[in-house]
């Protein structure tokens, strides 16, 4: 070593240990999944990989064995279930279960938490009142036969979808809406071809809900779709603008131990 390697030393030293600290904490996300019609085991794990190979986050998962449409989590029996996460992705297919004031406490946490609802989440908890529909921003009862879905950002400007490009699925599942709600903004339709009859659905879309910011897809019922890097993507993209967090500094992966 040179004298003057050893008078910069320190000084490389010191610029190294400003840059990793200057680096944010990766966002905490809690992946919550299990119930009915779909393969939740494997999604999980595609999901978790996804996201982390494509956002400064860390997604920690909470799987139901339970594959019926009455599939419940103990974590939502706890009050401040969700305390300590940045945003809860909400997964579940469990269309069975009416319990008000278990649903209720599940979008108490969503006053202040941001949450990313995937395919059947939005077909969850029909208590009868529009309490989860609210959270969701769409109401939606059902879909028709698995066909490919055309899908065509609309809002090609939003911060989620600037830069994506429309692509056509596999065969997926389209759902319905029944009721857009007015705090929800529509970032992308689809259209499928059923019987020789186009059917058109918002597919995409961002909601309001307080003062916390939703979003949400309805596709993403194969395990081809989840895997596929378009919409990983998306859901990346959603849920680091649900944290106010969709910047280079967090588009990009956690720095590995």
């Amino acid at each position: 070593m040179t004298v003057r390697q050893f008078f910069l030393l320190p000084l490389f030293v010191a610029l190294f240990a400003s840059a990793e600290a200057a680096e944010p904490k990766p966002l905490r996300a809690l992946l919550i999944l299990g119930g009915c019609c779909h393969d939740y085991g494997k999604q999980k794990d595609l999901l978790k990989a996804g996201l982390e190979e494509r956002a400064h986050v860390q997604v920690e998962i909470v799987h139901s064995e339970d594959r019926t449409t009455r599939a419940r989590f103990q974590l939502y029996e706890r009050t401040n279930w969700a305390e300590g996460y940045d945003v809860v992705i909400h997964d579940e297919c469990t269309s069975d279960v009416k319990d008000l004031a278990y649903v209720q406490n599940i979008l108490a946490a969503h006053k202040t938490v941001p949450a990313v609802n995937l395919h059947c989440a939005m077909h969850c908890y029909r208590t009868g009142t529009d309490d989860w529909f609210k959270f969701v921003g769409i109401q939606s009862t059902g879909h028709g036969p698995q066909e490919p879905i055309a899908v065509d950002f609309v809002d090609a400007e939003h911060p989620i979808t600037k830069g994506l490009g429309d692509w056509t699925t596999i065969r997926e599942e389209l759902y319905n809406n029944v009721k857009v709600f007015e705090t929800a903004h529509a970032l992308a339709r689809g259209k499928q071809t059923v019987k020789q009859k186009e059917v058109e659905y918002v597919v995409a879309w961002v909601n309001q809900y307080g003062s916390t910011r939703v979003f949400s897809t309805t596709l993403g019922h194969n395990n081809a779709t989840v895997a596929d890097a378009r919409y990983l993507d998306l859901v990346t993209r959603g849920l680091l603008w649900a944290c106010d967090k969709l910047n280079p500094a967090y588009l990009k992966p956690a720095t590995k131990p």
